[in-house]
């Protein structure tokens, strides 16, 4: 009985290929897990860069280091529309190809030099590998996946890049400076590989009229033969849908803005993302070694930088994984909503701890790394992964990418501008006001989802969009229900002074 247990289990990870798409969704964000890793990749290796005896030719000034963290977003500001035009025109499958090919020359220029021009050209040439990973992967993960796994697999793109983080943490920590470098290095290229032989999405095979391709694809992916039914109703519905929007106006900003009920789905998705992009998460991660420094003088809490790194990682790949078990139940906009209010309060504990020590009061240095362990952790689990996941949703194939690729170029503006900003901001205001101002963004955040976002789990956009022209007649009658009590007093105060 026992024995058959592993089968059973299997047999129903297998059922509707669930499987399958879980393999392709991984294949998808390794290009993701990369770029988290060079992500990552500065903190172990920025007191290696600095050091006289380092590999470096010179000692890297701090200065360069803060273009390095920078740079990285500056080409996604402008390269995010033409990464979501290419994924429109050349397929996902040949842009994802392309985004690894991005990494590949990233790091090939850091082991071909380590002078500050190389290190700032390397992080460049990553922010294209940014546009690509930021567009690209969550419409490859929408596409792919069947309905009853539509939110695991979208979280799977923060995990992943959580992944990366903690594997380049470890393995800073572990190896020598050329072994990592070897080890970032050669992920990309056999993803470029082994990709290859994937399968591009379904839905873009449809667009391109290659339905035989489309339903030899989904059939992989559904763990079904060509001929079953229900394949056949989903290509049809493929096909419908295709259909209808070759009939209409070719999607455009101004098609947009014109339909009420898209343009209100649009300023969620970009409500949403900013205030995920924007609720101090880089800041905290900034500023972790420093929580733990603090800590360490009223604790008995000793842990090298490269240690205390490894614990953030840990933290935020638990998060991750947390919200990938449980966004198909708690559904997106409450998990959501939770989160960002978790994220909240744990700012504003760290912005009351630092300016009550400031003071000169004495609080425990435990609070600031529990408060810190929370708000990286209920990010991770949320307030990270779920804005993603709902942008995917709100919008149908046509809209889809033109405007994920326009958040994502507003996004990575949002985290260029704090990167450069940390410094001069914490001089002129002091960190615990920033992480204050912080919190508000958070508690904003919480209450716009509560109040404007739909819940879109297990919904077609047809039936969130339903949703949405409900909220707009509601309000719409509120509103004629106000003028005509208005309407009704003038009237009444016209009558008594007559």
């Amino acid at each position: 009985m026992l024995d058959l247990l592993p089968l059973r289990w299997f047999a129903k990870f297998q059922d509707g290929g669930i499987a399958n798409q879980f393999f392709m969704a991984l294949m998808v964000t390794i290009p993701v897990l990369n770029f988290g890793m060079l992500m990552g990749w500065q903190s172990p290796m920025t007191p290696i860069l600095q050091s006289p005896d380092g590999p470096a030719p010179e000692p890297i000034s701090d200065e360069t280091i803060s273009w390095m963290a920078s740079v990285t977003f500056f080409p996604s500001i402008f390269c995010g529309v033409l990464v979501g035009d290419l994924a429109d025109r050349w397929g996902r499958k040949t842009t994802t190809m392309l985004t690894s090919l991005m990494l590949v020359i990233s790091w090939s220029i850091t082991m071909f030099s380590l002078r500050p021009w190389a290190l700032i050209t390397s992080r460049a040439v990553a922010g294209l590998a940014c546009a690509g990973c930021y567009v690209v992967t969550p419409l490859y993960l929408k596409e792919i996946a069947s309905d009853k796994i539509r939110g695991a697999l979208g979280s799977l793109f923060i995990l992943v890049q959580n992944l990366g983080y903690l594997v380049v943490y470890v393995a800073g920590d572990m190896l020598s400076f050329a072994a990592v470098m070897w080890l970032c290095t050669a992920i990309p290229v056999l993803h470029l590989l082994i990709f290859l032989v994937m399968p591009e999405t379904p839905v873009f095979l449809v667009k391109q009229g290659k339905y035989k391709e489309a339903r030899v694809a989904l059939a992989w992916l559904r763990h079904t033969s060509v001929d079953d039914k229900n394949l056949e109703e989903e290509v049809q519905q493929m096909e419908r849908e295709e259909e209808y929007a070759r009939s209409i106006k070719k999607a455009s900003w101004k098609s947009i803005v014109q339909d009420k009920t898209t343009f209100q789905a649009f300023r969620i998705a970009l409500n949403v993302m900013l205030s995920q992009e924007t609720c101090g998460y880089l800041v905290v991660l900034m500023y972790a070694g420093s929580i733990f420094d603090q800590a360490s003088q009223s604790i008995s809490l000793k842990l090298s930088p490269n240690k205390q790194t490894i614990v953030v990682g840990v933290i935020q790949l638990l998060g991750s994984i947390v919200a990938s078990c449980i966004v198909e139940k708690t559904g997106r906009k409450w998990l959501l909503a939770s989160t960002s209010l978790a994220t909240g309060l744990s700012m504003l504990s760290l912005g009351l701890w630092f300016y009550i020590t400031s003071l000169s009061i004495w609080l425990p240095g435990w609070l600031p790394v529990l408060a810190m362990c929370l708000c990286i952790f209920s990010d991770a689990a949320g307030y990270q992964p779920v804005p993603y996941v709902i942008m995917s949703e709100l919008f149908s194939f046509q809209h889809r990418g033109m405007v994920t690729s326009f958040i994502s170029s507003v996004d990575a503006l949002s985290d260029f501008l704090q990167t450069k900003a940390y410094d001069p901001m914490i001089k002129l205001v002091g960190i615990h006001w920033v992480f204050i101002f912080f919190s508000i963004i958070c508690f904003l955040g919480t209450m716009y989802t509560v109040l404007y976002v739909p819940e879109t789990k297990d919904r077609s956009v047809e039936e969130i969009y339903a949703l949405l022209e409900d909220g707009r007649q509601k309000e719409k009658r509120k509103d004629v229900e106000k003028a005509e009590k208005k309407e009704a007093r003038e009237i009444g105060n016209e009558v008594s002074r007559l």
